[in-house]
C-alpha cells in the first residue's frame, strides 16, 4: 500500500490509542465547494510517498501493546478505496478492534460503500467536509473535538 504517513502510536484522532494511516490521494472538495484553500492536510500532498505492505502494518499493529484501534485518514481514503478495502480484510483476519475512517465525502455520497463496510464488525467513519468559518465541535463517538460543527461520527456496524 502506498501512504503519506504511518503513526505506529496516536493519540489525536480516536478516544483510544491507534495506529494512524495517512492515505496520499483527495480531490480536494473541501477547497473546491469554499472556493479556497482550506484542507488542514494539505501539506500531505507533498510528503514523499511511503510503501508498506499489509503484513507489516499488521506487525506494527500487534507487537505494539498500546494501540487498540486503527485510523484511517489523510489526504482522503475512500480516493483511495481499493487500498482501504484491503487493508481493512488485512486488519480483520487479525483483530476486531475498532477502525475509525475520516472523510470529507458526506454520508449521502458513499451509500455503496458504507454497504461493503457493514460486513465487518466495529468501524466508524467521520463524515463531513471541512468547512471555514464554522464552530469547532466535540464529538463523542470519537472522543475528540472536530474542525467544523457540519462533521460527526457514526458507528456503522
Amino acid at each position: 500500500m502506498i501512504l503519506k504517513g504511518f503513526i505506529v502510536e496516536d493519540y489525536a484522532n480516536y478516544r483510544k490509542p491507534s495506529m494512524f494511516l495517512a492515505f496520499p490521494y483527495c480531490n480536494f472538495k473541501c477547497d473546491a465547494e469554499s472556493g479556497q484553500p482550506v484542507c488542514q492536510n494539505s501539506h500531505l500532498a507533498n510528503a514523499p510517498y511511503i510503501a508498506i505492505s499489509d503484513a507489516q502494518m499488521m506487525l506494527y499493529y500487534l507487537n505494539n501493546k498500546i494501540t487498540c484501534a486503527a485510523v484511517c485518514g489523510g489526504l482522503e481514503p475512500f480516493d483511495c478505496w481499493e487500498d482501504l478495502k484491503g487493508f481493512i480484510k488485512s486488519f480483520r483476519l487479525s483483530t476486531r478492534d475498532d477502525i475509525v475512517i475520516y472523510t470529507g465525502y458526506n454520508e449521502d455520497e458513499l451509500q455503496e460503500e458504507i454497504q461493503w463496510l457493514k460486513q465487518y464488525r466495529n468501524i466508524i467513519i467521520k463524515f463531513g467536509r471541512f468547512i471555514p468559518g464554522r464552530e469547532r465541535k466535540y464529538d463523542e463517538v470519537l472522543g475528540v473535538e472536530l474542525a467544523s460543527d457540519n462533521q460527526y461520527a457514526v458507528k456503522i456496524s
